[in-house]
């Protein structure tokens, strides 16, 4: 079911400050900023080897990062997320395992277009978990 970790994702007010910050201090580069309406989020990634660091910025007032970052306005981690074979399949051994997955079962993507659920914090560890099926 789980196959890997695909990335962490950091609220952050300003992706372009963030992506100042993070090539000056470590040398990462952000890729190009693309839009999730749906999600109400504009995001970047920091590719590498193993996987990728996401940064959101809201898109639209009360998007779920918006609402993040009214509680942490300097910004933060918001989830990370595990690469699975199969979303639908996840979504269902999870929910039978006693795992609360959000989204009512609908149909989400994220920016490159691949099935995503998200898992409550509350059934793992306190931490949203995004589960994510790689398109190919």
């Amino acid at each position: 079911m789980i196959t890997g970790l695909s990335h962490v994702s950091i609220a952050v007010p300003s992706l372009e400050s963030a992506a100042k910050k993070l090539k000056e201090l470590y040398g990462l580069t952000v890729t190009e900023a693309k839009v999730n309406e749906e999600q109400g989020v504009r995001l970047a990634c920091v590719e590498l080897p193993n996987a990728r660091i996401e940064l959101m910025e809201p898109s639209r007032p009360g998007s779920p990062i918006a609402k993040f970052l009214e509680r942490n306005p300097g910004g933060g981690i918001h989830h990370f997320c595990l690469n699975v074979d199969d979303v639908a399949a996840a979504r269902v051994e999870l929910g039978r395992r006693g795992a609360r997955v959000l989204g009512e079962g609908r149909d989400q993507r994220n920016v490159h277009g691949e099935h995503i659920a998200f898992v409550h914090p509350k059934d793992f560890l306190g931490a949203l978990v995004e589960l994510e099926q790689r398109a190919g």
